[in-house]
């Protein structure tokens, strides 16, 4: 009579592969030990205080996925994103904060993402030679496009955010670096014989970056490029405006 219950109550066990009772194996621990936001937050500002950043930024990972709607899991998005950012881990840290900012368009905190990625793509374009034997404008100024891009979107979005107004700020430096770099590609066409080339760079740079320090610059060398291929009244006109906007002007560069 009890045999088929027996056989019964076996079969479940087997197939269920844990004792009847339970046991330790079959329980898990609470995703952040069971601590509290404020607790695993606290924890991880321990950890960056103690210089162990890449177990802060696990830490904040623990905070999000335990409390995903907390105040202090938006907080360690942006954390995350600021640490990737002093560990110079540019790409990973404008991808978190391209998340934040999908995920959070309208948050308190949003300017601030918006901010801190203009910053990093700042950081990113930057050479510890600057200065010294190079400068930025004769490397590669993608970076800094970006952070010109990323800067304007806040200004366009965040028009009374206190981050707007440094961003201003930065606007005006960010034009006169691409303005230089543009500068440097038509010093390049003239010095190769490219004199159409350099032309076309050179009223670029004017139309594009009116108010930057490369425009004396640009109106001599469209005028020397005009000179070399004899388009002598096209030079001329050049070299009235150069005068009549920059009376004391002098070369800034040398053609090789």
């Amino acid at each position: 009579m009890f045999k088929p219950l027996i056989l019964v109550f076996s079969l479940i066990v087997l197939l269920s592969g844990c004792s009847p009772f339970g046991s330790d194996k079959d329980v898990r621990k609470p995703i952040g030990d069971g601590l509290s936001p404020k607790a695993l937050y606290e924890l991880a500002e321990d950890k960056i205080d103690a210089g162990s950043i890449d177990q802060a930024i696990e830490q904040f990972e623990v905070i999000i996925s335990a409390y995903p709607s907390s105040k202090y899991a938006l907080q360690a998005r942006l954390d995350i994103a600021y640490n990737l950012y002093k560990r110079k881990k540019h790409n990973r840290a404008i991808l978190q904060l391209d998340d934040f900012i999908e995920r959070y368009p309208d948050l308190e905190s949003t300017p601030y993402a918006y901010y801190l990625r203009g910053v990093i793509a700042e950081d990113k374009s930057t050479s510890i030679l600057d200065d010294i034997i190079t400068e930025s404008a004769q490397r590669d100024v993608q970076s800094v496009r970006d952070a010109y891009d990323y800067f304007s979107i806040l200004i366009e979005k965040f028009p009374n955010s206190k981050y707007s107004e440094e961003a201003k700020e930065k606007l005006f430096i960010f034009k006169n670096t691409i303005a230089k770099h543009e500068f440097y590609i038509a010093l390049y066409y003239t010095n190769n014989g490219s004199h159409i080339a350099a032309i076309n760079r050179s009223k670029y740079i004017i139309e594009n970056f009116p108010n930057s320090s490369s425009i004396a610059d640009s109106l001599h060398l469209m005028a020397y490029n005009y000179d070399a291929i004899n388009a002598e009244k096209l030079a001329a006109d050049a070299k009235i405006i150069l005068i009549s906007s920059f009376p004391n002007y002098s070369p800034n560069y040398t053609i090789d």
